[in-house]
Order: structure tokens, then C-alpha cells, then sequence
């Protein structure tokens, strides 16, 4: 067994690895950037190496900084986790190079798996499954417009080196081709360095249906059973589970087999996930379930299989990369019950899922009955530089019905503030009836939208409310437990001004003994987990921030001033208009790239742009152009 360790990666992905290395008495050694000098994974190890500063182009994907930490920290072995590093065949291979042992699969099955189009003949020519598509060297608009005509609409452009919906984007029509076109490939060349794409025919009821390999050193592979990630927001996933609903043993077979077989094509050590499309509009079929990629890793949701197969995936990872033969055989691994997967994100679902950003004030995780994967606490901080992932929270049960209801309820008493978050909205996703029955498809979260936004505050939450505004004058003669006439409070709520209307009743033993309403309107909304932190109110995982005239920031313009203000530190990686032009209301002005992500600024309403940031690295809050009416 490997005796030290160094782990090339940061937050809940570090502190897994280092968990399962202490179990089995393997030394630990994190590395760091400036933003994370105190992280929880750096003092869960047993030593530390700082790589620099804060941006991850400067630190953890600083593959020579991390070479030499593990030289300097006396470490053998290196294992990237999964994201930066992850999947650089160039970086395996220099570890290599140096005499460390690397935690992962061969350069060459990198390599082979690295590039979409290139993975999808090899897969053809294994017998694999494909989806139809055009996986070309001619990169010129012209053919490829050609080919998206001859495919059919609508077809799915993707960069060829990426993944997690980076340089992804739908066409519908063939008037919208180009500009998805040019905004795919300038997405794709940011992220990867690549800015190549292939088409494919798009699935009108796609599931992302993904199965679990593990190879040894020996010739070995096996699966370990399917997940379903069919839960997505801009192509990325929120909710994962295991096994997959709705799924028969015949098509279990069919999948699993075909799996791996792709691995065994490139050779495959390690642990790996095969990922599929399966065309859902007929359940799921064996002959409707084409290969899609292949993560040459270990996945964020591979928790939901540890729980069906109780099998620890990181002990697989570092025996084998030991030398050792795989654990189990094919006939040995079993699977039982449902896991589901929650990727608590720092992001307002309100505003698009816009990542969020800032202290964390208040932070409270539900314990006792599921598993927990996180890497922040209370008063640590949301950076703009990494990932917004909070945490991952996991139940296992026999009852698929059961182990979601358990996982809505620990979303729904989530306390986090004043930091946006997800957590509300995974819990109504969770709870949805199309959900428990296993009715999902990559496009639920796109048309369950309406059932599935922030729900108004409840009678309780509006009165909580009231009570920290007591003080103020407009409270005047105003008693808990009495009756009095109707008090009304003028309140900015999430950036919003609303009136906040008190009566209560006349009698005071009486639970709830007063009506409250906003804006004129009695709100019904029950509400289960309510928690107030001044200035921020916490309803069933939602988080709302009040503010009283007299405490009021004026940090929210409002649209009626024109302001294109940027809503998190960024950088203009496209301007599509420029000072001077007029514009019409929603119109395209620039697009700003934060957090791993595009975002799309757009007029508010139709005018002349004026002070226009057409490039350059942005702050959170800096006005990049003014619209004049």
C-alpha cells in the first residue's frame, strides 16, 4: 500500500480522499492557494505545501508547483480528486516522469477518452453504441452548418475537450446555428483551450444515464452498476442517484456490458465513469442508450454508488494504483437499496442560478440520517475563484420514495446565509411528484420551473420579520400578544421594496394569533424550518435578505436607472455592443465570464448604451454600461 500521499486538489474533494488514506494509515499531504490558507482540508491533513496565489491557473493547475510539493513534502504518490487536474494527460504523465506514483488511469486512456469526437469512433469501432453526429476535422462554419442541416434540427454542438455543459449549446432552427456556433467555440477555447466542437442529433427525452468502471493493473475491469444524473441546470447536475428508476435487468445488462467493454478498448486502469444518452420517450431501452463520453476519474456523485455496492471507491483507487488486483469480482459485487445524491450549491435559483458569493454568516447542515460531504463552516467564506459547491448530501434506503423524502427534509432545514444557495429548490425538486415517480428527464428542471421557484414567505416568516422592525417608528403602539389596529412596515426584501401588514388578533392565546400580509396579499405558503439571523431570514432552505428603510444599502440599482452593474468579480469576455449604439430591451451587452461560467448581461429596457467595459477583469457591484432611455 502507498505510504504518503499528496492530494492535488482542494475542499470536499480533498477531505474524501484524506478520510479514506487515514482509515487505511496512509500519511496525508494537502496543498493550498492563498483563499484556502485555512481551509478544512489543509488542517485535515497531516502536512501542507502552499502553491500560490488565489486564481487556480496560479495555484492548482500549477502541475510543476505540485511536482515539487510532493518532492518537498517527502510524498509517493500523487491522486488529482477529480476536476483541475484530473483528467491532464500531459500532468499524469509528468508525474510519472518524476518517480510518483500516480492515482489515476494511464496517460494513453486519457488521452484516448480526452477528446470527444475521437473517443466516439473508438467506442463505434468497439462495438459501443454511438450517437449519430458528425465528429469531422473540417471545423469551418460552412460544413458545419452543412452537416447540422443534414443531421436534422434540433442538433447539439459540443466542444470536442469538454464537459460539464461547457460549449454546449441546443439549436433549434438554422438561423440560431451560427451564433450558437461562435458562442460555443469561444466558450470551449476559454475553458479548454480548444475551441473544436462536434454535432450530434438531438434527443428530445434525454436521460444522463452513467455507469461505474474499475480497472486494475492485472487486465481486470468490472462495473459497478448505473447512476442517473438526469437532473441538470445549464448541463450540470444537481441530483444524482443510484440505481437508475425505472431501469429492467435486461437494459441494466445491456448498459453495464457495453461499459465495459469501453474501458477494456483503451486498457483501462482506475476508476472511471462511461456516460450515456438514453432517449426516454419509450422508458428506458437497451437499442435507445448511446455512448456519450467517458470521465477518466473518480465522479463528484460517486458517494450514491458507495451506498448501493458498500464498496469505498478511493480504497479501490489506491489499491490498485499499489499494484493490488481488484478487490472483488464481477459476480461479487451487489447492489442494494436507493442512494440520492444533493449538490448544495452557492447560487440563487431565483436569478438563473447565478453563483453567490460572500461570508458565511449563518451555516447549519442537518446531521443524524444521511452522509455529508462539505469542506466550509461558519464564517468561512464563498470565493469567486473555485467551484460554488457547499456541500453533497447523501441518503440511502431501501424505498427510493423514502430516501427522497429523508433528502428533502435535510435540504429544506438547511440554515446558510447570508450566501444564496440552492438548498430550497432541491428540496422541491426532491419532492416533486414527477420526481418520486421516477418521471425525469434532463429538461425537468427547464419545465417543472414554475412549480419549482422560490415559493412566497409564509404568514410566520412575514411576522419574524416584523419583529425585528418593532423598534421603528411606523410600529408605534405596536404590541405582541394584544389586539391593535393594522401596522404596515415598508421593507426591502432580496432587493425589492414591499409592505409588510400587521393585524393581530384579540386573542392572545390563540397560535397564530395575527394575520399578516405583503403587498396586500394574504400568503398560504406552510413553512416547515424557519430561522432568522438579522438581516436574514431562512424559509424551508430558501434565504432572504430584509433590510428597513433606515438600514437600507443602496447597493441595489434599480433597473429604472439604467445601471448594468456586474453581479460577481469576473472577466468581459465578449462585448457585443459598443458605446453609442442603441439597443433594444433584452438585448445582448456583454458577456461576462465567473466562476467557471458565461453570463449573459442584457439591456433592461430600450435606450442608448453609454460608459461601456468593453474588456478587463470587472468587480462585483462595478457598473459596465449605462442604458439612457
Amino acid at each position: 500500500m502507498i505510504a504518503s500521499l499528496l492530494i492535488a486538489n482542494r475542499g470536499e474533494i480533498a477531505r474524501r480522499i484524506i478520510r479514506t488514506a487515514r482509515r487505511l494509515g496512509v500519511r496525508t499531504v494537502a496543498v493550498f492557494s492563498d483563499a484556502d490558507t485555512d481551509a478544512l482540508h489543509v488542517r485535515d491533513a497531516d502536512a501542507a505545501v502552499h502553491l500560490g496565489p488565489s486564481p487556480a491557473a496560479e495555484s492548482y493547475l500549477r502541475g510543476d508547483k505540485i511536482i515539487a510539493a510532493a518532492k518537498e513534502s517527502g510524498a509517493e504518490a500523487i491522486h488529482p480528486g477529480y476536476g483541475f487536474l484530473s483528467e491532464n494527460a500531459d500532468f499524469a504523465q509528468a508525474v510519472i516522469d518524476a518517480g510518483l506514483i500516480w492515482v489515476g488511469p494511464p496517460p494513453a486512456a486519457i488521452r484516448a477518452m480526452g477528446l470527444k469526437d475521437a473517443a466516439k469512433s473508438l467506442m463505434a469501432s468497439a462495438g459501443v453504441p454511438v450517437t449519430p453526429g458528425y465528429l469531422g476535422e473540417d471545423q469551418s462554419p460552412e460544413r458545419l452548418a452543412r452537416e447540422a442541416a443534414a443531421i436534422g434540427y434540433p442538433v447539439l454542438i459540443k466542444a470536442v475537450a469538454g464537459g460539464g455543459g461547457k460549449g454546449m449549446r441546443k439549436v433549434a432552427t438554422s438561423a440560431e446555428f451560427d451564433a450558437a456556433l461562435s458562442a460555443a467555440k469561444r466558450e470551449a477555447k476559454a475553458a479548454f483551450g480548444d475551441d473544436r466542437v462536434l454535432l450530434e442529433t438531438y434527443v428530445s427525452r434525454p436521460r444522463h444515464i452513467e455507469v461505474q468502471v474499475f480497472g486494475d493493473t492485472h487486465g481486470n475491469v468490472v462495473h459497478l452498476f448505473e447512476r442517473d444524473c438526469s437532473l441538470q441546470r445549464r448541463h450540470q447536475k444537481v441530483i444524482e442517484e443510484a440505481p437508475a428508476p425505472g431501469m429492467d435487468e435486461a437494459t441494466r445488462s445491456a448498459i453495464c456490458d457495453a461499459a465495459v467493454r469501453a474501458a477494456k478498448a483503451v486498457a483501462y486502469e482506475g476508476a472511471g465513469t462511461i456516460e450515456f444518452i438514453a432517449d426516454a420517450s419509450q422508458g428506458l431501452r437497451a437499442d435507445r442508450i448511446w455512448f456519450m463520453e467517458m470521465n477518466t476519474r473518480l465522479q463528484v456523485e460517486h458517494p450514491v454508488t458507495e451506498a448501493v455496492t458498500g464498496v469505498d471507491l478511493v480504497e479501490w483507487q489506491l489499491r490498485v494504483a499499489s499494484g493490488e488486483p481488484l478487490p472483488l469480482t464481477q459476480d461479487q459485487i451487489k447492489f442494494n437499496g436507493y442512494a440520492i445524491e444533493a449538490r448544495l450549491y452557492a447560487e440563487n435559483p431565483a436569478k438563473k442560478f447565478l453563483p453567490s458569493t460572500g461570508k458565511l454568516t449563518q451555516f447549519q447542515l442537518p446531521s443524524g440520517w444521511l452522509r455529508i460531504e462539505s469542506a466550509v463552516e461558519e464564517g468561512g467564506e464563498i470565493t469567486p475563484f473555485y467551484d460554488p459547491m457547499i456541500a453533497k448530501l447523501i441518503t440511502h434506503s431501501d424505498d427510493r420514495a423514502h430516501a427522497a423524502h429523508m433528502l428533502a427534509a435535510a435540504c429544506g432545514s438547511t440554515f446558510i446565509g447570508p450566501v444564496k444557495t440552492n438548498a430550497g429548490f432541491l428540496a422541491r425538486c426532491l419532492s416533486h411528484p414527477r420526481f418520486i415517480a421516477g418521471d425525469v428527464d434532463t429538461a425537468f428542471i427547464e419545465t417543472e420551473a414554475e412549480s419549482l421557484a422560490t415559493p412566497p414567505l409564509s404568514q410566520e416568516s412575514l411576522w419574524r420579520i416584523a419583529l425585528d422592525g418593532k423598534e421603528l417608528p411606523p410600529l408605534a403602539g405596536f404590541r405582541l400578544n394584544a389586539p391593535s389596529s393594522p401596522t404596515t412596515l415598508t421593507v426591502e426584501i432580496d432587493g425589492a421594496v414591499s409592505q409588510i401588514e400587521i393585524e393581530t388578533s384579540t386573542n392572545p392565546d390563540a397560535w397564530p394569533n395575527y394575520v399578516a400580509k405583503i403587498n396586500g396579499l394574504a400568503p398560504t405558503t406552510p413553512s416547515g424550518s424557519i430561522c432568522v439571523k438579522p438581516p436574514i431570514l431562512i424559509q424551508d432552505g430558501d434565504t432572504h435578505e430584509f433590510l428597513f428603510p433606515r438600514r437600507a444599502s443602496t447597493r441595489h440599482a434599480a433597473a429604472s436607472d439604467g445601471a448594468i452593474r456586474s453581479p460577481m468579480p469576473g472577466r468581459i469576455v465578449s462585448a457585443e455592443v459598443k458605446s453609442g449604439d442603441t439597443v433594444a430591451q433584452g438585448q445582448t451587452l456583454l458577456v461576462l465570464e465567473a466562476m467557471k461560467m458565461e453570463h449573459v448581461l442584457a439591456a433592461p429596457f430600450a435606450g442608448v448604451v453609454e460608459d461601456l467595459v468593453s474588456a478587463g477583469q470587472v468587480e462585483e457591484g462595478q457598473v459596465l454600461a449605462r442604458i439612457k432611455p
